[in-house]
């Protein structure tokens, strides 16, 4: 071993504290094996009440955790136990505490920074990359990356990409329903108007309608809205930036063929081909969701995030930006970029186990169980109420209530107050999604089951 670091870590010394420290996590989290109600409200409320105080505005959920969870629950300050499938929002894919990212933090958090940079990165930042592009760039041209703290970070790196590469163009086309980040720039091109209350338009964006399942020529008019943007924007539009599984916009699909119809044009025209898969990374069956359509030879920027713990955004050797275009004193927290590492390890089986992506991995046998459930309360007990189900992957949203926008936010606050914690998405119809933790076991899909059917049957009882 050539330096003191390789002996710290390698030490057997060291590995037997990190598995006494994990043991003790484990005893711990024995008992959040179920959902269950708070212990003490009261001290709970109050400091909720003056959270939301000094933030300005309340929470969403009453929802403030113990650091303290055991696969898909999450215990909160006040004792009670929540089944989590939306894990922030994307964030937590294996769940709360696992042991292997576990591991994987602790030994981060012995690192001598605590946050890495751009000027003075340490071996997670090489790492991280390495592992991100030799995966990318099998189905793709992707051979170069960069590192950010966020989603929002890496879309903005991504714009300047594209507007640097295709000087002087610079207006951007996007799908409506879209979701891009909250950056001043970022809430511009996110297609809600709720997201933007007092901010300038600055009329940089294009918008082309999502795939209408429903319409058989939805392929045929977006391409002729898109010419139409081309032809009135000569040599002015520097990318093209689309979702391949809309989030927020309502988890809505389309089939390869609706995206290649308009990727060729873009191509053709040198529009950048930029693919937002902030959300849809290591969700749809495969890591990257341009696999899982086929579409990996189109693309030439993608970003991602949530899962990864950090943003990151890929391009081609066409892409590379000049010197001194993107960078910033945070690259990421080395916890974040270890945790991410050893997140894809476990997706890809590089950690020695079964690959979990791929067409038998676990992230389809998830995703037929959960959305099997659903149906079957659609045909049965909730007949009446639920009118959809579907997405991706670990993608799944149901539309109830004929998607009324009053019923879902209701619903969704009795799913929490029942022990199940979901979100919304779309905007007409409005829709309850779910991110799945891939840690989802049959039992805590039963589970699922009858809070979905309790909380469904009481919001339609409702007046």
């Amino acid at each position: 071993m050539s330096t003191n670091s390789e002996k710290f870590f390698g030490s057997t010394r060291l590995k037997e504290q990190i598995e006494a420290l994990v043991g003790e996590l484990k005893n711990a989290q024995k008992s959040l094996d179920k959902v269950k109600s708070a212990n003490d409200p009261e001290p709970y409320k109050t400091y909720l009440n003056h959270l939301q105080t000094i933030r300005g505005r309340n929470l969403y959920y009453p929802y403030l955790g113990s650091g303290m969870g055991n696969g898909p629950y999450v215990e909160l300050n006040d004792g009670s136990v929540k089944l989590d499938l939306i894990n922030g929002i994307g964030i937590q894919l294996f769940g709360h505490g696992h042991p292997e990212l576990i591991r994987a933090a602790i030994r981060g958090s012995l690192q001598d920074v605590v946050m890495q940079g751009n000027l003075q990165p340490n071996q997670e930042y090489g790492e991280l990359l390495d592992i991100l592009i030799e995966a990318a760039g099998k189905k793709s041209r992707l051979k170069k990356g960069w590192i950010g703290t966020c989603g929002t970070i890496v879309n903005e790196n991504a714009l300047k990409i594209a507007r640097q590469k295709n000087s002087p163009a610079r207006k951007i086309i996007a799908m409506e329903n879209c979701f891009a980040g909250r950056s001043t720039l970022m809430a511009e091109i996110t297609d809600n108007a709720e997201y933007r209350v007092g901010l300038p338009r600055y009329n940089e964006v294009l918008y082309l309608p999502f795939f209408d399942k429903k319409d058989p020529q939805s392929i045929q008019k977006t391409v002729s809205i898109l010419q139409k943007h081309i032809g009135e924007n000569p040599g002015n539009i520097a990318c093209f930036v689309f979702e391949l599984l809309q989030g927020e916009g309502g988890f809505n699909l389309a089939p390869p063929e609706y995206f290649k119809a308009l990727l060729d044009i873009c191509k053709m025209n040198k529009i950048a081909l930029w693919a937002d898969e902030i959300q849809t990374f290591s969700r749809t069956g495969e890591l990257f969701a341009f696999e899982t359509l086929g579409l990996g030879e189109y693309i030439d920027i993608v970003t991602l995030a949530k899962t990864a713990q950090c943003g990151a955004v890929l391009y081609t050797e066409e892409y590379n930006p000049k010197p001194g275009l993107i960078a910033g004193t945070f690259t990421a927290s080395t916890v974040s970029m270890a945790v991410g590492i050893q997140t894809i390890k476990m997706l890809l089986g590089l950690d020695g186990q079964k690959p979990l992506v791929g067409p038998e991995g676990k992230i389809h046998q998830i995703h037929k169980k959960f959305v099997s459930m659903i149906e079957e309360l659609k045909n049965g007990s909730c007949k009446k109420i639920i009118q959809e189900v579907g997405g991706l992957g670990l993608m799944v949203a149901m539309t109830p209530f004929e998607g009324n926008k009053e019923k879902v936010a209701k619903l969704l606050q009795v799913l929490y107050q029942n022990g199940l914690i979901a979100f919304t998405c779309g905007h007409g119809p409005y829709r309850v999604r779910f991110l799945l933790p891939l840690v989802l076991e049959d039992k805590h899909i039963e589970e699922a089951k009858l809070i979905l059917e309790k909380s469904l049957i009481e919001v339609g009882e409702m007046k």
